[in-house]
């Protein structure tokens, strides 16, 4: 798979290697090992990536909404015929487990298709003024071009999440992949190419220089929205620097998801849901549960089954079929995961399972349960990233509310209960964007996903998506 990759800048249709001439490695998370030497993109280089995606610009905004969408369409056909390589590849330069890497090339693979199908959506709006001096036509124009800048923990579903809705609306990119797994987005510029998007349409910019190359996009006056996934302290950086040119912003940034588990829960239907919403990914996701809250009748049973099931995991290679738990990222990922861990014990927690860092190459942990979790832990202030459950227990449905809004982000939650009324009751009362409520699972891209409070600004998916990258324009006319 990794000779099939091109490993240069993808700029105008065209493979190109940086302008300095650098490179930089990628590793396998697995074993530290270099996989692959990737082009270095700089500040020149990021110009003209703008210059390509300002070039066609116009064309691509002009061209029918259902050619921009068939376009998406064939990607998404491509990504189906290929998923096994894709997934491979993901694996290998994330870490994740194969069964993880398969399930993410089909959910990045379905914003393909979902905004082909939204591409000729984009509808506008006629009425007349309440007066009846005149018309109001509303009609919806691309933003322009966008800089797109994607995390590393789902290299290719945040790219064709940000990408699909790009292109549906007219609009132009420039993609800045991670730069600890920039093979996907380059196999991704090579998909669009062959589905048919014209050269300039998408440049994707690998760079280890991400602060420089993006801060240097962000002052041409050309480049009119940015969209970041990533955490909220680069987030609070990119808005500041896109307000100097008052820059459209989609923002998606970090979460602290809480998991709710009343005394009244179906426990099998919890743990099944909490094995989903803490794992998927090894938990290196902005979705995944962050902190448990159990009410107390049923929080020793619950503790015990889920460390059970955690101590169950096979952990091992993300390119081995039989792993189902893969090693994080990096060395610092690693390093903050046993951090948190450590203080967490030391402030009397107890590690049900796992709890230490094993030896040896690669960068793992083990699936670790935390009970007796004290309630200022730093562990439950800040986003975990790796496969680590803390327990807390709570008395009353007013605490376990509070204990979930204490926090300053928002992003997602997760509530079960069989009493319909209080799911309802406190999936509103929760400050988040997105519940899942009696699921582990809420990503979709027919729904708007997005948080609240620290946790972003506007929705990625769902109709909303495609809205995200159009401007209204109103005119008033008379006829």
């Amino acid at each position: 798979m990794l000779g099939l990759v091109e490993t240069e800048l993808f700029i105008g249709g065209k493979w190109v290697p940086a302008s300095s001439g650098d490179r930089f490695d990628v590793l396998d998370p697995a074993t530290g090992d270099v996989i692959a030497s990737v082009a270095n993109g700089g500040e020149g280089d990021a110009m003209a990536a703008v210059d390509a995606a300002a070039a066609a610009g116009k064309a691509w905004a002009a061209t029918p909404p259902r050619v921009r969408g068939e376009a998406l369409r064939k990607a998404f056909e491509l990504m189906t015929e290929r998923a096994a390589d894709l997934a491979k590849l993901i694996s290998l330069e994330n870490g994740k487990a194969l069964v993880d890497a398969k399930g993410e090339v089909t959910y990045a693979a379905e914003f393909f298709r979902w905004f082909a199908e939204e591409a000729v959506r984009g509808e506008g709006i006629v009425s007349t003024a309440p007066s009846g001096a005149n018309r109001i036509l509303v009609v919806r124009q691309p933003v322009g071009v966008c800089v797109l800048v994607t995390p590393w923990n789902f290299p290719a579903a945040m790219a064709t999440r940000k990408i699909g809705p790009a292109l549906a609306a007219g609009c132009t990119v420039i993609l800045k992949p991670a730069s600890d797994t920039p093979l996907t987005a380059l196999a991704m510029a090579a998909i669009l190419a062959e589905a048919g998007v014209p050269d300039g349409v998408v440049n994707v910019l690998p760079s280890r220089s991400s602060g420089k190359v993006v801060s240097k996009m962000l002052k041409d006056p050309r480049v009119r929205k940015v969209s970041f996934t990533g955490s909220t302290e680069v987030g609070r950086i990119l808005l500041a620097q896109a307000a100097d040119n008052v820059i459209n912003t989609s923002m998606e940034l970090g979460g602290n998801a809480p998991f709710l588990v009343f005394a009244d829960a179906d426990l099998d239907a919890a743990l099944d849901g909490a094995m989903i919403a803490k794992m998927r990914n090894g938990g290196e996701a902005c979705t995944a549960a962050n902190r448990f809250y159990v009410e107390a009748p049923v929080a020793e049973e619950f503790s015990r089954r889920l460390a059970e099931r955690m101590a169950g995991l096979v952990v091992g290679p993300g390119t081995d079929e039989k792993t189902q738990v893969g090693p994080l990222v990096n060395e610092d990922t690693v390093a903050k995961v046993d951090g948190l861990v450590k203080g967490a014990v030391e402030g009397g927690a107890t590690a049900v399972t796992g709890g230490k860092r094993p030896g040896g190459p690669g960068f793992y942990y083990p699936p670790t349960v935390l009970t007796g979790v004290p309630g200022d832990a730093p562990i439950l202030r800040e986003e975990i990233f790796g496969p680590v459950a803390p327990i807390v227990t709570f008395g009353t449905e007013d605490e376990a509310v509070r204990y979930a809004n204490d926090t300053e982000f928002g992003l997602v939650a997760y509530v079960f209960t069989r009493d319909l009324a209080r799911g309802l009751r406190v999936s509103e009362a929760i400050e988040a964007g997105m519940v899942g409520l009696n699921r582990g699972l809420v990503s979709d891209p027919a729904a708007p996903f997005g948080g609240v409070k620290q946790s972003g600004i506007g929705r990625e998916g769902g109709h909303e998506g495609l809205l995200e990258y159009l401007e209204s324009k109103y005119i008033a006319v008379n006829w």
